[in-house]
């Protein structure tokens, strides 16, 4: 006899209710059995041995898992790592009674807590005179980049001259951009870029942006990490930051976002390439430090978007590892912005093609980022991705719609 089995994914409590109920299950059952049918893996890192075993010792009474570091048993080692496994009624019990016990464990449960939580999305809306801004499941927003350098490593000097940036301001708008971001110094992220000074820079941005802003309803972004280039474009109109640095290069950029009350994004960056670890964790803890930042210079969390910061500072290597995993930064609770159109790593999956002919590479990536949780693609080109995002929103739609 075929039984037609499948392996089934199913990442939520509202999944699990859906395929319940398409199994004619007691809605009473299905009450039951739906946090028990979702499974979660929490990774926690440097967990002190006491409270690591505790931990241990909690998740496995409500029939879950934790993996620690040998030698956290015996307290030969100070800390551990810790990997939880567990459905998410097994969280709940667990949690509750962590919450109690001592050796730190209720801050523990806290961060489990928060991590788990983090996952369901809460809606963005930010708005200024004539225009806003809406993040929300089910419609994965475009950021087209308008680069008004002379040395971009996809456009350099297409843009630089004001009437050209303008028109391809018009041309991005037709094609579906929700924002534009404007930058005037090069972070080409695998070198060859021309530092420039904040005078030099808002020479190039400045009548770029006033323009952008009086012509365009679009709302517009600036991409960049000086803190007196942010403040006068955010005078001129400008409505949101982008950050390379992630508000940790100029000490002062996120006194001006928190003075402009500008969302901001802010980008894991680092010089060269190597980890001490795992990739995906360094990008967290950046991110985490960046959100820190914002948040002690009075930047509103519901403000924040973060940025893994595709091709800078990773090899590519890194890159698809971090595409790959994106689904990590949900746990931050921040919207997810992906930036990598036309970059170096696309080219060399395939083959060595130059930055003109990634279009279908790039392609790839935004749709398996939507995939993997970006609420945001920054992309070249704003037709093609656009489209490439509402098809993928289609595909994401229908699977939320029935879980």
């Amino acid at each position: 006899m075929n039984f037609n089995p499948r392996l089934l994914n199913i990442g939520s409590e509202a999944a699990a209710r859906a395929e319940l109920e398409r199994l004619g299950c007691d809605p009473a059952g299905v009450n039951i059995m739906s946090a028990k049918a979702v499974f979660k893996i929490v990774r926690l890192e440097r967990v002190p041995a006491k409270a690591a075993n505790l931990l241990k010792q909690t998740f496995l009474a409500k029939g879950g898992e934790v993996a620690l570091a040998r030698g956290t048993a015996d307290l030969s080692v100070v800390e551990s790592d810790v990997l939880i496994c567990a459905t998410l009624k097994q969280y709940r019990l667990a949690l509750a009674q962590l919450k109690l016990q001592p050796w730190g464990l209720p801050k523990v449960a806290a961060a489990v807590e928060a991590a788990l939580a983090a996952e369901a999305f809460p809606a963005r809306r930010y708005e200024w005179p004539g225009r806003e801004l809406v993040i929300e499941p089910g419609r994965t927003l475009v950021m087209g980049i308008l680069n008004v350098t002379p040395d971009s490593f996809s456009d350099g000097g297409r843009y630089n001259l004001l009437d050209a940036a303008l028109r391809h301001a018009e041309e991005m708008l037709a094609a579906g951009a929700d924002v534009i971001d404007i930058g005037a110094e090069s972070t080409r992220p695998y070198g060859g870029a021309v530092q420039v000074s904040a005078e030099e820079e808002m020479a190039r941005l400045l009548p770029v942006v006033e323009r952008v802003v009086a012509e365009s309803p679009l709302p517009v972004s600036v991409d960049t990490y000086k803190a007196s280039v942010a403040a006068e474009a955010l005078r001129l109109g400008a409505h949101m930051v982008n950050d390379v640095w992630g508000l940790q290069r100029d000490p002062d950029m996120a006194a001006v976002c928190a003075r402009f009350g500008a969302p901001v994004v802010v980008m894991h960056n680092q010089e060269g390439t190597a980890y001490e670890g795992d990739v995906m964790a360094a990008v967290c803890a950046f991110l985490r430090r960046s959100v820190a930042v914002a948040a002690e210079a009075g930047v509103a969390a519901d403000k924040i978007i973060v940025d893994p910061g595709i091709g800078f500072g990773k090899t590519p290597v890194h890159n698809l590892k971090v595409l790959n995993r994106l689904d990590e930064l949900k746990a931050l609770g921040c919207p997810v912005l992906l930036g990598t159109s036309r970059k170096r790593f696309i080219g060399e999956a395939l083959g060595g093609l130059p930055p003109g002919d990634r279009v279908a590479g790039t392609a790839a990536t935004v749709a398996c980022g939507i995939m993997r949780g970006a609420h945001i693609v920054r992309v070249h080109d704003v037709k093609e991705m656009a489209r490439v995002a509402r098809m993928t929103d289609a595909i994401m739609k229908e699977a939320m719609d029935n879980g």
